[in-house]
């Protein structure tokens, strides 16, 4: 295993920790807003504090990048954590959110930790060494006809839906496919796609924290992620759309 995906496995389980501790007595935990349906914990800062504490340790030269904090440090190699990718379920005790942690050296992800505190399953990847679950290796799935599709998607709430026609193609997606989820986790539906739990996915409106360490995972374990024109630039659109690569051509062809 890659030393640097060791490190950010063991921040992980640091802000892991923390975070199941909150989740016992969960209305004690003080929530703000950072806007329309985006909620901010305690929780998530004190889990972001405690991986950015192990990163630096084992790595002080290295610039982070983290949802809660910013951005800090100037190199390379740059940490992007999200602390609890799925705040609103671990308000409400529904046990989906994850912890992302991915390097990226020059622009590139190299290694990506994404970890269930609540299920305590750890997804994770090294460029050019596979995806594992669990230290179990993992596929995207084989699906290929659209009837069997399970398509996971994302979008906030505050974003502005005229030009894009989200709802409309989350509609008409619904009638094609197996069905669409929802399910609140960016990071866990990027995950699911690369253990086949989900076929495709479809994002609107993220940020590198939520797409970086699942990004990889997909590519790692056989799968596709572009932007909705099939271009790479999903990281500055934060739109996305990942898969096998049967998948991803229906979805990058679909039209409402």
């Amino acid at each position: 295993m890659h030393p640097m995906l060791n490190v950010a496995m063991k921040a992980a389980r640091a802000a892991g920790k923390i975070i199941n501790r909150a989740e016992l007595d969960i209305d004690q935990v003080k929530v703000g807003m950072k806007g329309p349906n985006d909620f901010v914990t305690e929780t998530d800062q004190a889990a972001e504090q405690a991986i950015i504490e192990v990163l630096k340790k084992a790595f002080p030269d290295h610039a982070i990048l983290a949802e809660e904090s910013g951005a800090s440090g100037n190199s390379d190699h740059e940490w992007v954590i999200d602390p609890i990718d799925g705040t609103a379920n671990f308000i409400h005790g529904l046990p989906h959110y994850a912890i992302a942690i991915a390097l990226r050296v020059k622009g590139a992800v190299q290694q990506a930790v994404v970890f269930n505190p609540a299920t305590n399953e750890m997804f994770t990847a090294s460029k050019g060494e596979g995806a594992f679950l669990n230290n179990r290796r993992i596929r995207v799935s084989k699906r290929i006809r659209p009837n069997e599709f399970l398509i996971g998607f994302a979008f906030p709430s505050g974003i502005n839906d005229g030009s894009l026609g989200i709802k409309k193609k989350m509609l008409a997606l619904t009638e094609g496919t197996a069905g669409i989820r929802k399910s609140g986790s960016s990071v866990l539906d990027l995950a699911y796609i690369a253990s086949g739990r989900l076929d495709g996915y479809l994002c609107y409106g993220l940020n590198p924290w939520d797409l970086a360490a699942g990004s990889l995972l997909v590519a790692e374990a056989g799968g596709l992620i572009t932007d909705p024109s099939g271009d790479s630039d999903y990281f500055t659109s934060g739109n996305a759309v990942a898969g096998n690569p049967k998948v991803l051509q229906y979805l990058l062809a679909f039209k409402a």
